[in-house]
């Protein structure tokens, strides 16, 4: 009786020990970054946690860096905000808003010159659209508030193609890409904080970001290269030029963190980047002119917007088409043509998965696609749009280009 009472007793034992440390894992503290395995969860069952830079929010699944961004995650921050798509339109020097509900237009003011991107900032309570003048000296950020729709005075910025910030919110990182430099800003005021040259990396403009956030993979559109910074010392960590590239588009981090999927409009697919190690380890045929990239809210899929034949060098010929790349295998499970051809470039998902946002940037219009079935609808915008935010959406911050959530 005594040996089973002990052996009962040990079981229990194990038992608590079991569910306790289960529960500082999932509780996500900053404390849960340094747990070690403990005798019940060997590193076969649960994957080891991550040791973030300083000020970064914790990684609450290692194994999907977008599990926070899931359907049905709004920050409280932002809950009240009203649903609307934001569509910065490069030719017409304006923002097209839209109403998802109705998919009606339902207002259109104007902000700088050229704009590009609307931007997310980290802490969720600014858009920024990245109004770059296409290299001149009039560039600007100009400021909406989500819980108006509304937009604000405009700073000056010089040539703010685009904008991420550094995933521990201390950093804007606005990317001067006509000359070839980072500049590092104070994410709210957006004054000077240092600046980056990388030279060599002509047409820098899109990035992802490591799972600890030590360091980014950018796109050098006009050379073929990537170029890997270190997000804490700000240094140039490696150069890598592609084999058979020749336009790198949008970047974007697998939901494990071990690799970057890099679009590229003349190879016409994306290359499967190993982040540590700097290599390519594989390429993924698409579509013509492969140029945007999304992941699905349940962390499954990469949705990747081919733009087609327009304005691509190389005398291809071909209609737009979004691909459906699957994390797991890295192969296309499924193709949506657009109808007529078609131009898709950037977007985002909706808050709920259900639909994927894209420009069509020289048609004019932006696509509404059902990620279930492919059905879209297309709704007539300003002149040349570009990337579009689709907001709000889930996450606990952002860490830039139309609203990468983490």
């Amino acid at each position: 009786m005594i040996s089973q009472f002990r052996l009962l007793t040990a079981a229990l034992c194990t038992t608590a020990l079991f569910y306790t440390a289960a529960s500082v894992v999932l509780a996500g503290s900053a404390r849960a970054q340094d747990a070690l395995p403990t005798p019940a969860t060997s590193a076969a069952t649960a994957p080891e946690a991550v040791r973030t830079i300083p000020g970064m929010p914790p990684v609450i699944d290692p194994t999907n860096i977008y599990s926070e961004a899931a359907a049905g995650r709004i920050s409280p921050v932002i809950a009240n905000d009203p649903a609307r798509i934001y569509v910065p339109n490069l030719r017409g020097n304006s923002v097209t808003v839209i109403d998802p509900a109705t998919f009606k237009v339902i207002d259109t003011f104007p902000v700088g010159r050229s704009p590009q991107h609307v931007v997310p900032s980290w802490d969720l309570r600014t858009l920024w659209v990245t109004n770059n003048a296409e290299g001149r000296t009039d560039g600007s950020l100009t400021p909406i508030d989500p819980a108006t729709g509304k937009p604000g005075a405009p700073v000056t910025v010089d040539d703010p193609y685009n904008m991420y910030f550094t995933p521990d919110g201390k950093n804007a990182i606005v990317v001067a890409e006509a000359h070839e430099r980072l500049d590092f800003r104070d994410p709210h005021s957006m004054a000077p904080n240092g600046s980056l040259e990388v030279k060599g990396c002509r047409g820098i403009n899109h990035a992802a970001f490591s799972i600890d956030g030590r360091y980014a993979i950018f796109t050098c559109e006009f050379g073929g290269y990537l170029a890997k910074i270190d997000t804490v010392n700000r240094q140039i960590l490696g150069m890598l030029k592609l084999s058979k590239g020749g336009m790198p588009q949008d970047v974007l981090t697998s939901p494990d963190g071990r690799k970057f999927y890099v679009a590229d409009m003349l190879a016409d697919g994306v290359f499967v980047i190993d982040g540590d190690s700097f290599r390519e380890i594989g390429f993924i045929p698409t579509g013509i002119g492969t140029h945007g990239e999304y992941p699905s809210r349940d962390g499954k899929y990469l949705y990747v917007a081919n733009r087609g034949s327009h304005k691509v060098h190389g005398g291809r010929h071909g209609p737009g088409s979004v691909s459906v790349v699957d994390f797991a295998t890295d192969r296309v499970v499924r193709t949506w043509p657009i109808p007529g051809g078609g131009s898709p470039d950037m977007g985002n998902v909706s808050a709920d998965g259900k639909l994927l946002w894209l420009s069509g940037r020289f048609d004019d219009v932006v696509y509404a696609i059902d990620t279930a079935t492919g059905a879209m609808k297309i709704i007539p915008v300003g002149a040349e749009p570009h990337g579009l935010a689709v907001w709000p959406q889930p996450g606990r911050y952002s860490i830039g280009h139309t609203g990468i959530m983490r």
